[in-house]
């Protein structure tokens, strides 16, 4: 599959970034610009995400297969891979099918573990909202509050909300493929064997997702690895502390 990119910067090692469930390469643009004096940098919008086409095919092995294909086509040499929860899976998935493409990667607060399904009353706030008779953003805020309470959760998922050729209202995600396929999301990763791939996750120290016990299994899979924990943020590391999340990205880069 042909993915829409954004890229900043023109010289330097390459990263290909990958966003999350809900997520577009966007949502990255402002970390991409700060790395962007040493490094190309790759904002990549995943399959029913952002401008990326639309497929029914929707797992971790399809979308690590869109990675490598990515790669290949832009012709990159032992890029640097980051993924932040669903896209730090697909960089999981795509070492452990690809070992040697990548230089490193870096895997932001998610495990390769199996999570239970976890945001069924936003898919069920997305589905619900009428497209055909919204008048506006703050409508559609308005009705996701029922479903989601906080203010900077329900932006983010509106950021997917735009206005068609025919200036009518849609989905820039696929609502119905991922809505179908959201326990595919949490799956464990298929494992054939362990890689040495330079493995970095850093972890929000208010988040769960990745557990203490989770560590063990990590090494497993990935034993050339480091866990860095960044104070006062959850899940979203990036948009939470940025400025510590650049000092500890460049420090592993």
């Amino acid at each position: 599959m042909k993915l829409y990119f954004r890229k900043v910067g023109d010289q330097g090692p390459a990263i290909i970034i990958l966003h999350g469930i809900f997520g577009s390469s966007d949502n990255w643009l402002g970390i991409a610009k700060v790395l962007s004096d040493k490094f190309q940098v790759y904002l990549v919008d995943q399959r029913n995400h952002g401008q990326s086409p639309w497929s029914d095919e929707f797992d971790y092995q399809v979308m690590s297969e869109d990675l490598l294909e990515f790669i290949q086509e832009h012709a990159l040499n032992k890029p640097i891979i980051l993924g932040h929860s669903m896209g730090g899976k697909v960089v999981m998935q795509f070492a452990l099918n690809h070992p040697g493409v990548a230089q490193k990667m870096v895997v932001v607060d998610i495990a390769p573990k199996f999570y239970p399904v976890h945001h069924t009353a936003i898919l069920e706030g997305l589905n619900s909202l009428d497209l055909a008779n919204l008048a506006s953003r703050t409508e559609a805020n308005e009705h996701l509050k029922r479903f989601e309470e906080k203010e900077g959760v329900r932006q983010f998922l509106l950021k997917n909300l735009y206005r068609n050729d025919q200036q009518e209202f849609a989905w820039r995600i696929n609502v119905r493929v991922i809505t179908k396929n959201i326990d595919v999301v949490g799956h464990e990763l298929w494992v054939k064997n362990s890689v040495e791939i330079p493995a970095y996750f850093i972890k929000g120290a208010e988040s769960h997702y990745i557990q203490p016990e989770d560590e063990r299994y990590i090494a497993e899979i990935f034993p050339n690895f480091e866990l860095i924990e960044i104070p006062h943020a959850g899940h979203w590391v990036q948009a939470d502390q940025p400025e510590v999340f650049v000092e500890v990205l460049r420090s592993i880069l």
